[in-house]
């Protein structure tokens, strides 16, 4: 086996040194006279596999989009695409060599369907390389998270036996390298962006003064604690107990929703006159309705996963958050309200939506409890991805098949399909885009790049140009469910699910009517005075 590995490195190109050739030999050997476990054999072989054309990196933009973080989903994929090109078009083809040789390789090692192209460098090492070092770039903590993973891709190649050792050296160099000068043309956003565009620096809507409480006397805190589990955060709690100690405040037991607390406070005989609620989007929209019906303003202390709402209101901490109802200081908002049939209306904080990211909302949900919210995003991500099929609804009366509908609460920037988080408080508009179907990977792409990036690949033909983009203050949508699939709306990352229409001759198949109306100023929210001087 020794003289056989050495034989097969000297066949090898020239232009790599001898000790690089002699390196990969010894490599090889040590790898396959491992004895391994099937199990961890089988687990290196899916991993490759799901590695194939990008899939688990596709994947992974798909959550990172999902999820607020667009720009390092798009600088991610940017990277890959840039160092797959360079690595199979044009240094494949000056590097060349033969890979290693299958009769090497354990059996239960190998894969179904050995690669044919030139060994160097290894285009799986370079992709993942790439993915991770341009997410790193904008979001370094997931970059972190993401390296063990793009290692463990390369490493793949080598227990596999489809590369050798320096294949999988000069790959994660050039992904990497290729990221870093990504990273020189285009310098990362700030921290505090999200997305895929620049936040302004000053929050928006006009100030407006609110009842104030120093000490929390009135001040009713509903908190779902399930709502923020995924990250790592300080307790909110104790900040609360310390600056408002006279606020009651009461943690969600495990099968109580926040809308049951807040109605219970309000049925009181001394009913709180401040409502607050820390928690994520769903639990903010869930009490922003409830404040909204009684009249009171809304507390927003940021507690769950991504916090959409707080950050565009302008606090985005538990300390500004709290600071502006101790001095009574914040904004009036518009709302959307979203309505199946004559159901009493759902209050809609940012985006409302149907199609591949309700889709991904369902799967993420029935995971979470087993596997946390991220893995099971992830799980939800591959899955939607892989399966999920176009749906057809009818928006104002034109029928359409679609990817993706959203429905944004004010104007979103220009140049990406899903406005996750709105730009702007008051001005009175519904923001909807629809993806048309067509590509599966096109949709997958055009919902994880940013602006940006999506404009430069759209001018290069690789993205969908099929989004349709209208402005509007009510819209009526019909949706037909697909078999398996969730026929309702997505909104504030909560899947809400209607009850079906009766068929008729006119429309023998059953759909699920929606209403969408923008609601104009209708909720008080309390955060610091925009102008930095405080009342």
């Amino acid at each position: 086996m020794a003289f056989r590995n050495l034989r097969v490195a000297v066949r090898r190109t020239r232009i790599l040194p001898e000790w690089v050739r002699r390196a990969d030999a010894a490599a090889a050997r040590a790898v396959n006279r491992r004895h391994t476990h099937p199990h961890v054999d089988a687990f290196w072989s899916r991993l490759t596999g799901f590695a194939d054309r990008g899939v688990l990196w596709w994947t992974l933009a798909g959550v990172l989009a999902v999820t607020g973080r667009r720009r390092a989903a798009g600088r991610g994929l940017a990277s890959l695409l840039a160092a797959s090109g360079i690595a199979n078009l044009i240094a494949k083809r000056v590097f060349g060599g033969d890979r290693p040789l299958l009769a090497d390789v354990p059996i239960g090692r190998r894969l179904p369907k050995p690669p044919l192209t030139p060994s160097f460098p290894s285009g799986h090492s370079a992709s993942a390389a790439g993915f991770a070092a341009g997410v790193a770039i904008e979001r370094p903590r997931i970059g972190a998270a993401l390296a063990p993973l793009a290692i463990g891709v390369g490493y793949s190649r080598l227990h596999t036996g489809a590369h050798w050792l320096s294949d999988v050296v000069g790959g994660l160099a050039l992904g990497a390298g290729v990221a870093g000068l990504g990273a020189l043309a285009v310098p990362p956003g700030h921290a505090g962006q999200t997305g895929g565009g620049d936040r302004p620096s000053r929050p928006p809507g006009v100030d407006r003064g609110l009842p104030s409480s120093p000490d929390g006397e009135g001040v009713f805190i509903v908190v779902n604690r399930s709502s923020g589990t995924s990250v790592v955060r300080a307790d909110p709690l104790p900040v609360i107990a310390d600056r408002l100690p006279r606020a009651e405040v009461h943690v969600l037991d495990d099968d109580e929703t926040p809308r049951q607390a807040v109605r219970a406070a309000l049925a009181r005989p001394s009913p709180p006159r401040i409502l607050g609620v820390c928690g994520g989007d769903g639990s903010v929209a869930a009490a922003a309705h409830e404040a909204i019906a009684a009249g009171l303003p809304l507390l927003v202390v940021p507690g769950g996963t991504f916090n959409h709402f707080a950050r565009t209101a302008g606090a985005a901490s538990v300390d500004l958050a709290i600071g502006a109802v101790q001095r009574g200081e914040g904004v009036r908002a518009d709302v959307a309200e979203l309505a199946f049939g004559d159901d009493e209306p759902i209050t809609v904080l940012n985006s409302a939506s149907v199609g591949i990211y309700p889709d991904f909302v369902a799967v993420r949900e029935r995971h979470e409890h087993r596997l946390g919210k991220w893995l099971a995003a992830v799980a939800a991500a591959a899955r939607v991805l892989r399966r999920s099929q176009p749906v057809t609804i009818v928006v104002n009366g034109r029928r359409a098949q679609v990817w993706t509908l959203f429905v944004g609460v004010g104007a979103s920037e220009p140049g990406t399909l899903a406005p996750l988080q709105r730009r702007r408080l008051d001005d009175g508009v519904l923001d909807v885009r629809l993806l048309h179907a067509g590509s599966r990977t096109g949709a997958a792409a055009s919902l994880a790049f940013g602006r940006r990036v999506s404009a430069v690949f759209r001018a290069l033909r690789l993205l969908p140009r099929r989004v349709e983009v209208f402005r509007a203050e009510s819209i009526e949508v019909v949706v037909w469910p697909r078999e398996g699939q969730p026929p309702g709306f997505a909104h504030d990352g909560e899947v809400a699910i209607a009850a079906p229409l009766e068929a008729t001759s006119a429309a023998p198949r059953r759909g699920y009517r929606t209403r969408i109306t923008i609601a104009r100023g209708a909720l008080d929210v309390y955060r610091p005075a925009s102008d930095g001087t405080h009342r």
